[in-house]
């Protein structure tokens, strides 16, 4: 159950944040976890390079309710792909999706295709990343 606290708008709510393939900077997804766990989550992190398989089953283990992918070395429709088919694989499909890291504008499309939920970028202010979260959360 979600209690949305003033100022918390995701209270209540478990969010995984993985870094899947071999991209070893995760400045901007410990932000992007800080900022999360400032509203109101509960913020699981993999750390460092992760698979796919284990990213998917972190998910089922922990029972999140959304899982945030960071994403910067340019694999993000390859390791999209991977993720959801994991998660489809552990019948945890209906988990939200959403990337973050340096993904070109023309590929957010692409990603929503594969089941993404929400693509962030690097210039986006991190109260409208948490805003738009909470949105397709609530």
């Amino acid at each position: 159950m979600t209690t949305t606290v003033q100022g918390r708008p995701l209270a209540g709510r478990r969010i995984l944040i993985g870094k899947p393939g071999l991209d070893g900077h995760d400045i901007g997804a410990k932000i992007v976890a800080l900022a999360l766990r400032d509203a109101g989550a509960e913020v699981i992190y993999t750390g460092l390079r992760r698979s796919p398989e284990q990213i998917a089953q972190v998910v089922v283990d922990e029972g999140v309710d959304a899982l945030g992918l960071s994403i910067l070395s340019g694999s993000h429709k390859e390791l999209v792909a991977e993720v959801v088919a994991a998660l489809a694989a552990r019948q945890a499909g209906d988990v939200k999706v959403f990337v973050g890291g340096t993904i070109p504008g023309e590929d957010h499309e692409t990603l929503r295709s594969l089941g993404v939920a929400e693509v962030f970028t690097a210039d986006m202010p991190l109260d409208s990343v948490v805003a738009r979260l909470a949105a397709r959360l609530a």
